[in-house]
């Protein structure tokens, strides 16, 4: 460690200050110009570092009457319960109210806020909690942790490095974002509200390129749809599968090479695009799932607890009993059969049963409906949507990378074991 860092204590270079708790019939105001924080918030789309959304709002008069609100660059932290284990900060980018299971740490004037963060996620809360059957964390536990602190202008350097790739992995989620707005409205527009063909019919000027223009039907037919299209079954379009659990006491089955999915491995996914999993299978645990190693291109839907984690493998997987696996291998690509899922949830939702929890079975989902345009039609749309996917794919796998990195360099960097003049290449 470099010999200008200071040893002190976390309480010394912060202010602790812990959230409100609620009324049980408080619901917030969805224009309420303070945003409350739960710990459910945390998991909420956007940048690692900060709270960009909320469910609740409060009204300035609410607030004033009951409520503290914490300040922006205040870093917020549950700290209670099981939630602890997920270790997730977040900083605050406005005034905002915190529920009572959550803290926030508001770092002294010459302490950089974003150094301060990152000191934060080094820190394992878990192991100076309280308490055994329901951990808790306190002001005075947290007050004493020791820490090294580097003076502000190395600070700031750290924190520009480790902002700059924190920067890059939220700009690809905002593009992927984008880009997956721009196909979900493509596929409505084609398949769900028949535009072009609306267009026609109505007499409106084209809005797609004339020889995309000249393949879509000038009327729509008796059902509703364009003439020529037909109605099919999604079972009848691509291969329709499930999976299966290896059994757990075999230690022969686990920690192989192979990957294995579960809906959890979906459950936080800021993009449609699977590249990896949590556990991995050997060939004899893969042996046991009858549908074996699906190919890249599978489109998985968690079929139960939840129903609807939907996401692309880009790699060969095989999956457990919490899905329907859908390979492409018919006239139907991997684009337009997720972007079908999507659009028909509430269809598929409709077809789940169960008394335990709800769950689609393969037999439910199989006869759902999917209208089939024209082949010219099918492949203009590939044409359009798989580049978008393939993007949104190598943003995900760039992201993963940068993450990756972040992750390696900041203990080191934290702890001062590298210098950050090293990684500049200065001094």
């Amino acid at each position: 460690m470099m010999a200008t860092w200071t040893s002190t204590t976390l309480g010394s270079i912060c202010k602790f200050q812990a959230g409100d708790g609620f009324p049980k019939d408080l619901q917030g105001d969805a224009d309420g110009e303070y945003p409350v924080a739960k710990v459910s918030d945390m998991n909420l789309a956007g940048n690692e570092l900060f709270i960009v959304n909320a469910n609740n709002w409060l009204s300035k008069k609410a607030v004033d009457k009951a409520f503290k609100l914490h300040p922006p660059g205040a870093v917020i932290f549950a700290k209670i319960g099981i939630a602890l284990t997920s270790n997730r900060r977040r900083i605050l980018v406005r005034p905002t109210v915190i529920d009572n299971n959550m803290m926030s740490a508001t770092c002294a004037k010459d302490i950089d806020p974003r150094w301060f963060y990152s000191l934060l996620t080094t820190l394992d809360f878990n192991e100076i909690s309280s308490g055994s059957a329901l951990p808790f964390l306190t002001v005075r536990d947290l007050s004493k942790i020791p820490i090294s602190v580097p003076p502000l202008p190395e600070q700031r350097a750290i924190a520009t490095t480790l902002g700059a790739l924190d920067d890059k992995i939220e700009l690809n989620r905002k593009m992927n974002a984008t880009l997956d707005s721009m196909a979900r409205a493509l596929f409505r527009d084609w398949f769900v509200d028949f535009g072009p063909t609306r267009a026609k019919m109505e007499g409106r000027a084209p809005y797609l390129s004339s020889d995309i223009w000249a393949m879509f039907p000038e009327n729509l037919d008796d059902e509703g749809k364009p003439e020529e299209w037909e109605v099919s079954a999604i079972g009848q379009e691509v291969s329709v599968v499930g999976g299966s659990t290896p059994s757990t006491a075999e230690a022969e089955f686990w920690d192989g090479t192979l990957s294995w999915a579960t809906p959890k491995d979906l459950s936080n996914l800021s993009a449609p695009v699977l590249l990896e999993t949590s556990r991995k299978i050997t060939a004899a645990g893969l042996a046991k799932i009858s549908s074996g190693l699906l190919p890249v291109g599978s489109v998985l839907l968690s079929s139960r607890a939840p129903i609807g984690y939907l996401a692309i493998a880009e790699v060969p997987v095989a999956i457990n009993q919490g899905f329907i696996g859908m390979v492409c291998d018919k006239r139907l690509s991997n684009a337009f059969v997720w972007l079908w899922t999507l659009a028909n949830m509430d269809a598929i939702l409709s077809k789940a049963n169960g008394s335990t929890f709800q769950e689609i079975s393969k037999g439910n989902f199989r006869p759902l409906p999917v209208i089939i345009a024209s082949a010219e039609i099918l492949a203009a749309f590939d044409a359009v949507v798989k580049p978008l996917y393939a993007r949104i794919a190598r943003n995900e796998r760039e992201s993963n990378t940068l993450a990756q990195t972040r992750d390696l360099l900041l203990p080191r960097l934290m702890s001062g074991e590298i210098s950050i003049s090293d990684i500049l290449h200065v001094g």
